[in-house]
């Protein structure tokens, strides 16, 4: 094995009980930072934000502790890293958004824990001006909620405009037909469009209205 594996870099005694505390200390400030930013520039709030808020805050000072424990240690942090591969996440970020908020934090705490207090000081103004400005609007957060994906199965011989278009006139503000394939051996067609609704309770009416027409087999409307 390789002495530089085996030995540690770091020649100071171990971290006094005061410097421990007061980057801890900071690493928590800056976790509770991280999630204000989050919370100042991600606009609607739901469940998920909310634990991920407090996912933000106790990241930061699990990075911080162990940058801590690491120090200039080559062989502490192999070992950390191997245990710290048995961890699997298996919860699916669904905003690229909050996987950049996640390194954030994962930013700030290795800072914390390494004592470079200048890092936080100059990034997180810098990191929360630019989430404010590419923030979410509702406006746009509104309009995604009328969007849907509707797949209508309709048997073959039918003029496809001619049967939907009234329906959709009547419920939707936009549509466009994304793909198209033959289904039951060639005895229908599987269409997709990509809608807007007029209003947001005009789903139901809309799928109901589509099923009693003549020729539509089959219809599906989610997000």
């Amino acid at each position: 094995m390789p002495d530089w594996l085996a030995t540690s870099i770091d020649t100071d005694a171990l971290l006094s009980l005061p410097t421990l505390i007061t980057r801890l200390v900071l690493s928590l400030v800056c976790g509770l930072t991280v999630a204000g930013s989050y919370r100042l520039t991600q606009g609607r709030m739901t469940t998920r934000s909310m634990s991920l808020m407090a996912t933000l805050v106790l990241l930061t000072i699990l990075i911080a502790m162990v940058t801590l424990a690491i120090g200039n240690s080559v062989a502490r942090a192999f070992s950390l890293v191997g245990a710290l591969s048995i961890v699997r996440f298996r919860t699916v970020v669904e905003d690229t958004r909050d996987t950049a908020f996640v390194i954030f934090a994962v930013a700030v705490g290795m800072a914390a824990g390494v004592g470079y207090f200048h890092v936080p000081l100059v990034g997180v103004p810098l990191i929360t001006l630019a989430a404010y400005l590419f923030r979410p609007r509702d406006s746009f957060s509104f309009a995604e909620t009328l969007e849907r994906t509707l797949e209508v199965r309709i048997g073959i011989g039918r003029d496809i405009n001619a049967l939907l278009e009234p329906t959709f006139r009547t419920h939707l503000a936009h549509w466009q037909l994304t793909s198209i394939a033959t289904a039951k051996q060639g005895g229908a067609y599987d269409l997709t469009y990509h809608t807007r609704l007029l209003k947001s309770d005009n789903a139901i009416p809309l799928a109901t209205e589509l099923n009693r027409l003549e020729g539509v087999q089959e219809v599906e409307l989610h997000t």
